[in-house]
């Protein structure tokens, strides 16, 4: 089984890119079929969700707008949990259908916050795509549209997500194997 080292931990694959590629596609499939008539942005959440939105856009087959934003968090380096804004709104969005990319949800704390924010730029409608979903401890109230993958509650690196910075380059996606 391969395995990588990242800083002081080692990770073993647990989904392959293969996976992760077909998982996208179905994603794609289903967003082509529900939103071909629709005035879409994509709106991917940095800095996770960068290689999803990559691998997914290119799938898109009908007209649309991609754009990224960033997340800027209470306590610098540690998680709160607590989102004190979104960085990066520079389009118009009124009266559009929103579909907001992300690597991962787990509890569903960070989406509720952009949720919130977005909805005060009266888009028409907002749809969430994630590649990832940990449904066993997914607690919140609003419907996740568009799942790649549901996964079990592990730290996960690769594809985009990280430990510490570093991992985000890694085709596959590993837990520690440690």
């Amino acid at each position: 089984m391969k395995e990588v080292q990242l800083l002081d931990k080692r990770f073993r694959i647990s989904i392959p890119s293969e996976k992760i590629q077909a998982a996208i596609a179905k994603v794609a499939e289903r967003i082509n079929n529900d939103l071909k008539n629709k005035d879409v942005i994509f709106m991917s959440i940095l800095n996770g969700s960068f290689m999803f939105a990559s691998d997914l856009f290119k799938q898109i087959q009908f007209d649309s707008q991609i754009t990224f934003l960033k997340l800027a968090s209470y306590d610098g380096t540690s998680s709160s949990g607590k989102v004190k804004r979104l960085i990066g709104i520079n389009e118009d969005i009124k009266d559009k259908t929103v579909v907001v990319l992300e690597d991962i949800v787990d509890t569903g704390n960070t989406m509720e916050s952009i949720l919130k924010q977005l909805k005060g730029y009266e888009p028409a409608e907002i749809k969430i795509a994630t590649l990832l979903l940990k449904p066993e401890i997914f607690k919140a109230r609003f419907p996740v549209d568009y799942i790649g993958l549901e996964i079990p509650n592990e730290f996960i690196v690769g594809y985009g997500l990280d430990y510490n910075g570093y991992g985000r380059n890694l085709e596959d996606i590993y837990t520690v194997a440690d």
